[in-house]
């Protein structure tokens, strides 16, 4: 299995003051992957709940998860600090929408709420060469196409393409994360990559290269 970057040292110890009694250092800790957290909590959010949930409300929420839990993260370290406070936050989003959604209920399409500017830079990655979608589109459609596209994909294609494009994980982390060699990891996204390109093209986002 992969083995992620470990933990700096200023955050070790910064985790060390933590563990000794310093709340302080812990807020300081979680303050500097608020963003980070925020966007994995919005894009996984179901659509439903984003009528009556804000993502940074689930943050606050997992910042408390984390805190109680920190010294069993400390005993055990499973992982690095930032993944374990991803992983953390997941928990917690699972948890807030069994809240407000019936068990067993599931949506008949899926809506995958992606940065506007993060979906355009993959478009244009995956069109380059072809014609532009900025040349018939404005950016907001291009952006919602992306969207759609994706939300289209089966759950592990469109989940290697969150973890890599949008929550910006490298490889190793990805594959640790999924249980994965880095070998298998890197085809996974190369596949979800190339099932996203034909989907947008299938869309008529762009026309191939003659």
């Amino acid at each position: 299995m992969a083995e992620p970057t470990p933990d700096s040292e200023d955050t070790r110890r910064q985790l060390e003051r933590a563990a000794a009694g310093d709340p302080a250092a812990f807020d300081e800790l979680f303050a500097r992957h608020r963003d980070f957290l925020r966007l994995v909590v919005q894009l996984r959010m179901d659509a439903r709940v984003r009528a009556r949930v804000d993502p940074s409300d689930v943050v606050q929420e997992a910042q408390l998860d984390a805190f109680r839990r920190l010294r069993d993260f400390l005993d055990r370290r499973p992982m690095p600090f930032r993944l374990w406070l991803r992983n953390t936050a997941r928990e917690r989003l699972l948890k807030v929408q069994r809240r407000h959604l019936e068990a067993g209920r599931r949506d008949a399409g899926r809506e995958v709420p992606l940065p506007e500017h993060s979906s355009l830079l993959l478009a244009g990655r995956l069109l380059a060469g072809g014609s532009t979608p900025s040349q018939r589109l404005d950016r907001g459609e291009t952006a919602r196409r992306v969207r759609d596209a994706v939300a289209a994909l089966p759950e592990a294609d469109r989940e290697v393409l969150l973890m890599r494009n949008f929550e910006g994980l490298s490889n190793q982390e990805v594959a640790y994360l999924l249980g994965l060699d880095p070998a298998t990891a890197s085809k996974r996204h190369g596949r979800a990559l190339l099932r996203l390109r034909q989907a947008l093209l299938d869309g008529g986002l762009a026309e191939p290269p003659p």
